[in-house]
């Protein structure tokens, strides 16, 4: 069997990719397992400074695999999205960034891991659609979660109960997608955005996800203290010691991730 999905690394980027595309990279119980042990991997890679999330073909995934789904309904989803939710929490504790490279349908499980990840570039032909209901489900991998912070309330209440398909120019201004460039240039250009992230202060990145996933869930005050602890433990790093240096001195800074 054609491995389900793959990790590849180009100096500190990881490429994490789905390889299902005669299923449209659709998520059934092999699938989740695998790129759970992918983000296990990833984690445990102190080498690893970006990691970008794509799939493989036309289509960067259409969500659970109804096939499998449909022959015990509650014991396959268990077994689905349970791994896939160990990975989406293992992706957003990260210290790396992580990236959706989108391209295709987008649509249910698959769209919400689209919406987990930290940053998102698609093509401009890609589609998008919560799906959920459609399935007479609801939401999994976060989805609940992510979309009305990410759009606000009411649009995320039209998306997940109508189910309507965004196009790639409604994804970006609803701010589901942070870029949209053409479908030749969308390989180039996540390439340079891991790279550019790769290259600056991991430890600093990290935290900053932090402090911006939390902030939701936050008071002022909580906010205030972990910012406090957050910009202190920063100081303590051999990045922070370098960028100062190269602003002073008026130079570009060379970060190691320490």
């Amino acid at each position: 069997m054609t491995e389900r999905v793959t990790l590849e690394r180009d100096g500190g980027v990881a490429f994490i990719e789905f390889r299902r595309p005669e299923r449209h990279n659709a998520l059934d119980v092999a699938t989740a397992e695998a790129f759970l042990q992918r983000c296990r991997e990833v984690d445990r890679d102190d080498g690893v400074r970006a990691v970008v999330v794509c799939g493989q073909g036309a289509s960067f995934g259409v969500g659970g695999d109804l096939t499998e789904l449909k022959v015990d309904g509650p014991l396959t989803a268990r077994r689905i999205i349970e791994p896939m939710h160990e990975a989406v929490a293992l992706l957003a504790q990260l210290n790396a960034p992580v990236i959706a490279k989108l391209r295709g349908m987008v649509a249910g499980g698959s769209m919400s891991l689209a919406l987990a990840c930290d940053l998102a570039v698609a093509s401009d032909g890609t589609r998008f659609k919560f799906a959920y209901t459609n399935a007479g489900t609801t939401a999994d991998l976060g989805g609940s979660w992510s979309l009305p912070r990410l759009v606000g309330l009411r649009r995320a209440m039209w998306l997940a109960l109508t189910n309507e398909t965004v196009d790639a120019k409604q994804a970006l201004a609803l701010g589901l997608v942070n870029k949209v460039v053409s479908e030749d240039e969308l390989d180039g250009e996540v390439l340079r955005l891991a790279q550019n992230l790769a290259a600056g202060p991991t430890r600093a990145l990290g935290r900053m996800k932090q402090l911006l996933r939390s902030s939701g869930d936050n008071g002022l005050h909580d906010s205030l203290a972990t910012e406090l602890d957050t910009f202190v433990e920063s100081a303590r790093t051999a990045d922070f010691r370098e960028a100062v240096d190269a602003i002073l001195h008026k130079r570009s800074p060379r970060f190691t991730g320490a």
